[in-house]
């Protein structure tokens, strides 16, 4: 009997230890477990989280994933704490929601499969120069960019009086800057003038937007995900003025645009769900996944704000819900 206890005494230590008894996420159940770092709550990225779920759930059956899901209130540093503890946790597969959220993953871990959402440019995030559509490794995932130089024209079709124009967005956001520099060299080639207006975050969203306001014509606020989470802040310092923005993406036009060029983050999570899929039952080796694109942007425009304006938006334009 006590050669009997001490044998099972032995296998339940090996089984703690091979389980990860400190808190770790390896399955002893079966179960994927899949780490979701989102940088901040605003619809967008809700969506895009939401859809990516989804996806997983409907391929694989609720009771074979787990997932881990942390936000990091806008804050990059926090990003990287959540990262490192999906790591410490040895989790499946890590889903990076935004910018600063796949730079702390790729940074953290050169094994865990990463999977990126709601990234404009993955070259321009991870520091890749000529960027080929595949990062390689364990990194992958899809993008939010819509067609700039079309967001651009928008500004010329709904704004043909514009002068000067805004670019509203946050210092601190890559991807951001990326996509102004795209805008801002096809306005100019038209004749507009532009002008830059940084904020640092969200403490001085509402200065700079007031700035930007007083000075321009229009203003254009990419896919920005600190702008994304102060709309209100923004809508009640330049709607007063009466100026028009074109926003990068459907949720910043709901809380402060007239129009926008957007895709969909809820079928761009779907689509990064259904890459994870692949990776977690070993169809596919995310090192020769190339990045994937929402190739269907719809034009959108706020029926409130536009008529608060005097806008009547072109024909093709439909209304945000």
């Amino acid at each position: 009997m006590k050669k009997i206890i001490a044998m099972l005494l032995c296998i339940a230590l090996m089984v703690c230890c091979f389980a990860g008894c400190g808190g770790s996420a390896d399955k002893d159940d079966g179960k994927f477990v899949v780490g979701i770092c989102q940088l901040v709550t605003h619809e967008a990225l809700d969506a895009a989280t939401q859809g990516f779920k989804d996806a997983i759930v409907e391929a694989l059956g609720e009771e074979n994933v787990e997932f881990i899901e942390q936000n990091a209130a806008n804050n990059p540093d926090t990003c990287v704490t959540i990262v490192n503890d999906f790591v410490s946790k040895k989790v499946d597969l890590i889903m990076a929601n935004a910018t600063p959220a796949l730079q702390a993953a790729y940074n953290a871990t050169e094994e865990i499969p990463i999977l990126g959402t709601s990234v404009t440019e993955y070259g321009v995030a991870l520091k890749i120069d000529n960027f080929s559509g595949t990062v390689g490794g364990n990194v992958s995932g899809t993008s939010d960019l819509a067609p700039l130089t079309e967001q651009a024209q928008m500004i010329l079709d709904l704004v043909p009086s514009a002068k000067t124009v805004g670019m509203l967005y946050c210092s601190a956001e890559a991807n951001s800057d990326y996509q102004v520099k795209v805008v801002k060299e096809y306005l100019e080639k038209k004749g507009v003038t532009v002008k830059d207006y940084k904020f640092a975050g969200s403490e001085d969203v509402a200065q700079v937007a007031e700035a930007a306001a007083g000075a321009c014509d229009a203003i254009y606020i990419p896919t920005d995900n600190t702008a994304a989470s102060c709309t209100e802040t923004i809508n009640g310092v330049v709607a007063p003025k009466k100026v028009p923005i074109i926003a990068g993406e459907a949720g910043i036009c709901q809380g402060c645009g007239i129009a926008t060029l957007s895709i969909s983050y809820e079928q761009l999570g779907r689509t990064t769900g259904e890459m994870a899929v692949k990776i977690l039952k070993g169809e596919s080796d995310i090192s020769e996944m190339a990045i994937e694109y929402d190739n269907k942007p719809v034009k959108k425009y706020n029926p409130t704000l536009c008529t608060e304006l005097g806008i009547t938006p072109p024909e093709g334009y439909e209304a945000l819900s």
